[in-house]
C-alpha cells in the first residue's frame, strides 16, 4: 500500500534548520501501516532534508558554518547574473545537501536512533512555507 501526506512548514530562510521528526511520524501514524519506508522530499531547489543530532550547537553554529564553508553566500554565483536574484548560494547548499530521506519504519515508529532527528534546511534569503512530501509505503 501507498499512502502520501504533504507537509507544510513554516521556515525563516538563511538556513533556518526545522525539526520535522513528530510530524513524519505523525504521518507514519496517520497510513495505518506498520512495516515499510517512508520517503521525506522537499518541493524545491532551495532546501534540503537530512538527520541530525538537533541540538543547540549544531542547528545554530555548527551546520551554518559548515554550509558557509562549502559554498558562501557572498560569492559570485552564475545563477545570480543570470536570475538576477540573492540565491545562488541557497541552490548550491541544497544540491550539496539532497531534497529527500528515505527512513525504514517498524511496528509504526520510525527506525531513528536517540540522537537522530529528521531535519528540514532551508537555504533560501526569505522567509516561506515549504511543502514536505511524506510517501509512505509499506503494509
Amino acid at each position: 500500500m501507498v499512502y502520501t501526506q504533504t507537509l507544510h512548514i513554516p521556515t525563516h530562510g538563511n538556513c533556518h534548520l526545522v525539526d520535522i521528526t513528530a510530524q513524519v511520524q505523525q504521518a507514519v501514524d496517520q497510513s495505518g501501516l506498520k512495516n515499510g519506508v517512508v520517503t521525506v522530499f522537499n518541493v524545491g531547489s532551495t532546501a534540503g532534508i537530512t538527520t541530525i543530532e538537533f541540538e543547540p550547537g549544531l542547528v545554530h553554529h555548527d551546520m551554518k558554518a559548515a554550509f558557509e564553508k562549502l559554498a558562501p553566500e557572498n560569492a559570485s554565483y552564475e545563477h545570480e547574473k543570470t536570475w538576477h536574484d540573492d540565491n545562488g548560494h541557497a541552490h548550491v547548499r541544497a544540491s550539496l545537501l539532497g531534497p529527500s530521506l528515505a527512513v525504514p519504519f517498524c511496528d509504526g515508529a520510525l527506525t531513528l536512533g536517540t540522537w537522530q532527528q529528521i531535519t528540514l534546511i532551508d537555504f533560501d534569503t526569505r522567509k516561506r512555507t515549504r511543502k514536505i512530501v511524506c510517501q509512505i509505503i509499506g503494509e
